[in-house]
């Protein structure tokens, strides 16, 4: 079985974010990067496919050289390859999605996994798109995947509990917190990494469709406020939600 995942370098969840000069992007600026968490949970899936099924795991991801950060954590993690479509330019999701859907045509894997959505920009929006332009199912915020021959049943999120879906391979699987625990990369696959190749290849042309026009940070919260200690502020609390904050 050949496993495809496609993986995301964003800023870590733990870096204060600042609005760069221009507005519509952010200040990079000592800001640490990361593999997106959701990505970490399919590299995961992936390789258990591998050690249930055998075959190979392949992961891809779309952006500039320091994208190699994060591939080479899938390749600690014990990823068999490693391929980074090289663009240093800006795209919005159906851009990526092109530049990653023209490698795996011609990768031709059984299983495709994403994350399901990237952190940075939150849209998930990619594993979709690139199910679509292949023309092959998709299953999103999976937290159970069984692969029986080429049939597969799923379990998802859905508000309230989980649905059970049945598909076929090939198909893109959109994965959620609960399908796994990423596992943390050994010592061992951490040197063997270093020396393990990222290939690298331009990333298939492709024009954004959505342009941002400007970035900016949510307004600072509001003082609160103590308008008592005991029932009699019922009233006057009541009020406020009302008149103030209008959400009765």
């Amino acid at each position: 079985m050949k496993v495809a995942v496609c993986i995301n370098h964003v800023p870590d969840t733990e870096t204060k974010i600042k609005v760069g000069s221009d507005n519509k992007s952010i200040d990079r600026t000592g800001v640490n990067f990361m593999m997106s968490p959701y990505d970490e949970i399919a590299v995961e899936e992936a390789l258990r496919m591998r050690d249930k099924f055998k075959g190979e795991v392949v992961v891809l991801s779309l952006g500039g050289e320091k994208h190699k950060e994060t591939l080479r954590k899938a390749l600690a993690m014990g990823v068999d390859k490693a391929v980074l479509l090289k663009d240093e330019a800006e795209r919005d999701s159906f851009a990526v999605a092109t530049g990653l859907a023209a490698e795996l045509r011609a990768l031709a894997p059984d299983v495709i996994l994403f994350g399901k959505q990237s952190i940075d920009f939150d849209d998930a929006q990619v594993g979709t798109c690139v199910a679509e332009m292949l023309g092959i199912p998709s299953v999103g915020v999976v937290v159970k995947i069984d692969i029986q021959d080429k049939t597969v049943v799923c379990q998802r999120e859905i508000e309230g509990g989980h649905e059970t879906v049945q598909t076929v391979l090939p198909a893109v699987f959109l994965a959620q917190k609960g399908l796994n625990e990423p596992r943390y990369p050994s010592l061992k696959g951490i040197m063997a990494a270093k020396s393990k190749p990222i290939e690298e290849k331009p990333a298939a042309p492709a024009e954004s469709r959505v342009i941002t026009v400007a970035m900016r940070k949510p307004p600072a919260k509001a003082t609160g406020k103590i308008i008592g200690t005991d029932k009699t502020a019922v009233p006057e609390l009541l009020r406020l939600l009302h008149d103030e904050a209008k959400v009765i």
